[in-house]
């Protein structure tokens, strides 16, 4: 595929930290994929809430299949645009892997803890994630992902994702937000497929969890367009048998508008290289603004109808209990952290050490670590 002038050819990326020989059968990215979807912290996404918590059902979505739907919605717009999917990918792979355990709840109660000591926010943790925290190689720490991932890293933005640099940068953290107001397109493209990879499924699964039925997703104008089609070859059929083209007819659309608004904004503001995207007024990846204001319903009803439902809103009380009563606890007796953690608190303090180790923990493992400290009953 010929790539836009505005995408991101591997071949001219901007490198990595530590200086590596080129990969003779791979490119940076496809380098940088193996890298991520190969790490700890990828495969702990298995065990994390996206929405639901993970031990309540089977087929809710987790973190990784969450990541791995963004994934793909991502490359479909890249290649919709005319850009560099394989880039697009791997930061829709990577931009999860600093999320808590039992999800935003979660976040906002280490945000809370660590209001004194530089604050918590998932995008800086995934980049300190695969900056620093993971080390599966000898010769430095970190996965030594490429200049442009990590930038689509810190850059990430959603209604979810609203980067803070709070007081905790790393050494050289400021270069990538120094390189721009926006990352590259590619990056903007991972940021809005999350939103439509989230938008979509979390309607399927509020319907799964029994939170809505058919009758109400009839609210919202996207489903109710895309189900007009389905529905006329299958009238009456149950909304199980149906959910699912009419999911995928929402998607569709959504990256078909995308898709097109984003060529219709680079021919409108003439880009012609990858810094031209950086310094642009406006993100280049966008919905037309009629699509922006349906989805904007579509997110109003999932904020009141599922995100503030009661089991939702209990289910999140109990997280930000139990991650405010680890956090204090080890910060009171750092010793009892592992060694690994533990080795690190006179040099980066023992709030962040806690607080990596927090974020790093998966729903069952948060919940046993609480049982461990906490319930007397509970073997050392």
């Amino acid at each position: 595929m010929t790539l836009q002038p505005y995408a991101v050819d591997p071949s001219h990326a901007l490198g990595r930290a530590h200086d590596e020989p080129d990969d003779p059968l791979r490119d940076a990215f496809e380098v940088d994929r193996h890298r991520v979807l190969s790490s700890a912290a990828f495969r702990r996404l298995q065990y994390k809430t996206q929405v639901f918590v993970t031990d309540e059902h089977d087929h809710f979505r987790t973190r990784l299949t969450h990541s791995l739907e963004v994934a793909e919605v991502s490359r479909r717009l890249a290649v919709a645009v005319g850009v560099n999917e394989r880039l697009a990918e791997v930061i829709a792979l990577a931009h999860d892997l600093g999320h808590a355990p039992f999800g935003h709840a979660a976040e906002a109660m280490l945000r809370e803890c660590m209001s004194a000591a530089g604050g918590f926010e998932h995008n800086l943790q995934t980049l300190r994630i695969v900056d620093y925290l993971e080390h599966p190689y000898p010769g430095y720490r970190g996965l030594n992902l490429s200049f442009e991932v990590r930038e689509g890293i810190i850059k990430h933005s959603t209604n979810y994702d609203k980067p803070e640099t709070g007081g905790w940068l790393m050494d050289d953290w400021d270069e990538l937000l120094d390189s721009g107001r926006f990352p590259t397109v590619e990056g903007q493209i991972a940021s809005l497929a999350d939103r439509i990879a989230y938008d979509c499924h979390d309607l399927e699964d509020a319907l799964g969890a029994s939170l809505v039925n058919g009758g109400d997703l009839g609210e919202i104008t996207l489903w109710r367009d895309a189900a007009t089609d389905v529905r006329r070859d299958f009238p009456d059929a149950n909304i199980f048998a149906v959910r699912r083209p009419i999911l995928t007819a929402m998607m569709n659309r959504l990256i078909a508008d995308g898709a097109t608004e984003t060529k219709h904004r680079a021919a409108d503001t003439g880009v012609a290289n990858v810094d031209d995207i950086r310094h642009l007024d406006q993100p280049l990846v966008a919905f037309t603004q009629d699509t922006e204001a349906l989805v904007g319903e579509l997110e109003g009803f999932l904020a009141e109808r599922v995100y503030r439902h009661y089991r939702l809103v209990r289910m999140d009380a109990k997280a930000r209990r139990i991650i405010s009563r680890i956090f204090d606890a080890y910060v009171k007796e750092p010793a009892m952290l592992p060694p690994r953690f533990a080795h690190r608190v006179d040099e980066q303090g023992t709030e962040r050490v806690v607080c990596d180790y927090i974020a790093g923990m998966t729903d069952r493992f948060c919940q046993d670590e609480y049982l461990r400290l906490f319930a007397p009953h509970e073997r050392v």
